[in-house]
């Protein structure tokens, strides 16, 4: 049986099924709401249990002599009601739809900025490249916040506006992004990130920036001694290890022993999904790499209740994948007569919103590649197409930091890796269960190159983006 995803609508045997409406931003998963329909069985259980022991205990008291017994008052409960109406803010709390974190408006800003940010420099990395893409947003915004921190005149300016927060005080920027940084529990999202100002040894650096870089941002400041370049590459490789858990074993393999200021960021995340795949069902598969290229790659298969949209004006379908960590992926697949490149060309941080909140439960069958994807960057040009140069240029202003005048930016490094598999959170090991229906619904099959966004649920931040073009190469 052949299955396709052709435009807005998803072919099985001759029939037709068409995405419909929205649901909105404030959806459920299964896994939330099978949580708390079993706690409110388990509450029920129980209070029914103690108040049937309350029954007997009573009427083990009551005197032999059969009397009449009292007609019952009207506000009188019965056991089974009595603890659902007792507990009932309780139970409501539990059975109300989950929705994301209130931020404050403050906070929810630099959430957009930083994802506009990050859509845009994704945009002109793509752009420059036919081969896989990745990019990790949260942490490079991290890494150049904290550079802008220790600028001032017309490179502070320039900063704030390359980086979309033109508007914004940059002097409560660095408590801004603490208190987002707090919400954005990396290490139990299976994200292990992490961002480093590396300047070279003996420029004079302000003890309270160091501190500032620190404390709001989290980050890393060391002095290197850049013209003993194998000792100032083990420095930074070594940070990246222990940032990342080994899994950026090299981050730079040569620098320049001119170096005078670096700014650095590595990222890697380990994808579980929440149900996740089982490998039982996994098998390779045909990838389209383009006209004239297939490669076969190992495909993951799950069949259940998915969130799906569709964008017409894009021509690309949107599929929503849960995490066991409170992340998210939507997996964005072209049509096969649609050019990848033209729906990069119009992705914005809006047009993600509104993805998500067209979502709609659909059944489905997916099929999805295994890949893993590891990613080097040297973003100085492309942040000069960005509009962001002055602070790379003899004139840049640094003077926040403490540095003297001369001093500027060489370059800024950014490295990702992604793991993308049917690992499972769960302890045992246990494969994902795919659902039987009567009837076999369509299969959206990821055969072909698509993007990847991943996000916060609880705050929308935007952690990793990027593009498949060939599930079998990093």
């Amino acid at each position: 049986m052949t299955h396709h995803f052709l435009g807005p609508i998803l072919v099985l045997s001759g029939q037709k099924y068409q995405p419909t409406a929205a649901w909105g931003f404030y959806f459920e998963t299964f896994a939330s709401r099978f949580t708390r329909l079993r706690f409110f069985r388990w509450w029920s259980d129980r209070e029914l249990v103690d108040a049937q022991r309350v029954k007997l205990h009573t009427e083990d008291q009551r005197p032999a002599e059969k009397t009449a017994a009292a007609p019952p008052a009207e506000d009188t409960m019965t056991p089974s009601v009595l603890p659902v109406v007792r507990h009932l803010p309780i139970l409501l709390l539990f059975l109300g739809p989950v929705v994301p974190e209130r931020l404050y408006p403050a906070t929810e800003d630099l959430v957009n900025r930083n994802a506009d940010f990050g859509v845009r420099l994704y945009q002109t990395v793509s752009s420059r490249t036919d081969d896989n893409v990745l990019l990790s947003p949260f942490v490079l915004s991290a890494g150049l916040m904290a550079l802008l921190s220790g600028t001032g005149g017309s490179t502070l300016n320039q900063l704030l506006q390359g980086l979309t927060l033109a508007g914004l005080d940059p002097e409560v920027l660095p408590d801004q992004f603490r208190t987002l940084r707090d919400l954005v529990p990396q290490r139990a999202m299976n994200l292990q990130q992490g961002m480093a100002i590396f300047p070279a040894e003996g420029l004079s650096m302000s003890l309270s920036y160091q501190d500032l870089v620190q404390s709001k941002f989290g980050g890393k400041f060391q002095s290197l001694l850049y013209t003993s370049v194998p000792e100032a590459l083990d420095a930074i490789n070594t940070w990246a290890q222990e940032q990342t858990g080994t899994h950026i074993q090299q981050m730079l393999s040569t620098l320049d022993p001119q170096t005078q200021l670096l700014v650095v960021s590595a990222a890697s995340y380990q994808a579980r999904f929440s149900p996740n795949f089982n490998q039982t069902f996994t098998q390779n598969e045909r990838f389209y790499v383009n006209k004239y290229r297939v490669v076969m790659v190992p495909m993951m298969f799950r069949a259940g209740k998915f969130f799906l949209a569709y964008d017409r004006s894009l021509k690309a379908g949107v599929l929503q994948l849960p995490m066991a960590d409170g992340a998210a992926m939507l997996a964005v697949l072209p049509d096969e007569v649609t050019d990848i490149t033209s729906v990069e060309e119009e992705v914005t941080s809006e047009k993600i919103q509104a993805w998500i909140q067209k979502l709609k439960k659909t059944k489905l069958e997916v099929q999805l590649p295994c890949f893993m994807l590891e990613r080097s960057y040297s973003l100085k040009n492309i942040l000069q197409t960005l509009d962001i140069t002055q602070v790379f240029q003899d004139d840049a202003d640094i003077s926040k930091m403490g540095a003297a005048k001369g001093v500027k930016l060489s370059e800024v490094y950014h490295k990702s890796v992604i793991s993308v598999d049917e690992s499972s959170s769960d302890p045992s090991g246990a494969g994902g269960e795919s659902t039987v229906f009567s009837t076999p619904p369509p299969r959206l099959t990821f055969n072909r190159p698509f993007i990847f966004i991943i996000y916060q649920e609880g705050t929308g931040s935007l952690l990793l983006m990027g593009r498949v073009t060939n599930p079998a190469e990093k």
